[in-house]
């Protein structure tokens, strides 16, 4: 008996080695943290800044004169192109990667252009872009920072119409007048309290009536009244900003969406 404890005990000591010397040969275990990703930008919030570009207007002018002979032809047309510049405010709510709001502008410009009047070659017709400014709906499609999007509403200008003989302004009448716009932009988000956009704008103003006397016409008359047809092209850049989450809390720029 004395002999198979003793076996007993040797046969024991010798696997508790084997194990420890096992335990030993195991390679040491490595902690790997998980690696932080990044929530996708999100562009729910309220934007407003600032913005430049060119403008091209081609204008219309149509003969309406009571009892002219001439009255319904065409006085001729011309371009009006110039820069302009200007702010813009916005605010957008995301749904998944869809992107829906409304915009506002408003644009700074002395686009001007002028033709010689087609019915009185002895008069000119000019036109001279003031202000244009446009409040429309907004709907993009997001990837992550970037931002394509469409855009449509309303659109106003205002703008100063002038009849020139000899050189000079015989007369001037200013108008300010509604119509349609549509455009189409990208947007990107350089910071998450900053983005830059480039956009494209195409905004349709119908035939409205203006008159005013016109001292100088001579034989042509003594007041000339016309309608005008306008459509005007908008290139531009711009930048806009939102306040930093540091400075709002209760609003992550880089919170999930829902």
């Amino acid at each position: 008996m004395l002999r198979l404890f003793l076996a007993g005990l040797a046969v024991a000591a010798v696997l508790g080695r084997s194990a420890d010397a096992a335990e030993l040969a195991r390679p040491p275990l490595i902690y790997q943290p998980v690696p932080v990703v990044a929530a996708p930008f999100n562009w729910t919030g309220c934007y407003l800044g600032a913005n430049a570009g060119v403008l091209r207007a081609n204008t219309d002018w149509t003969d309406q004169i009571p009892g002219d002979r001439a009255f319904g032809l065409d006085f001729g047309s011309h371009t009006s192109s110039g820069g302009l510049g200007g702010v813009q405010a916005n605010c957008n709510y995301q749904i998944a990667a869809w992107v829906i709001g409304i915009m506002g502008d408003y644009d700074w410009t002395n686009a001007t252009g002028s033709n010689p009047n087609l019915l009185a070659p002895t008069l000119a017709d000019r036109t001279q872009i003031r202000s244009l400014a446009s409040i429309t709906g907004r709907v993009g499609y997001a990837w992550d920072r970037f931002l394509a999007y469409v855009k449509g509403g309303g659109a106003f200008v205002e703008r100063d119409y002038s009849v020139l003989f000899g050189g000079g302004a015989t007369a001037t009448v200013m108008e300010r007048r509604g119509g349609w716009t549509a455009g189409i932009g990208a947007e990107y988000a350089f910071l998450d309290w900053l983005t830059g956009f480039v956009e494209y704008d195409y905004s349709r103003f119908a035939s409205t009536a203006n008159s005013f006397l016109c001292i100088g016409c001579g034989l042509f008359a003594p007041a000339v009244s016309f309608n005008t047809t306008a459509n005007i092209n908008v290139f531009k850049l711009g930048l806009s900003f939102t306040l930093p989450d540091e400075w709002d809390p209760q609003r992550s720029r880089s919170s999930p969406r829902g």
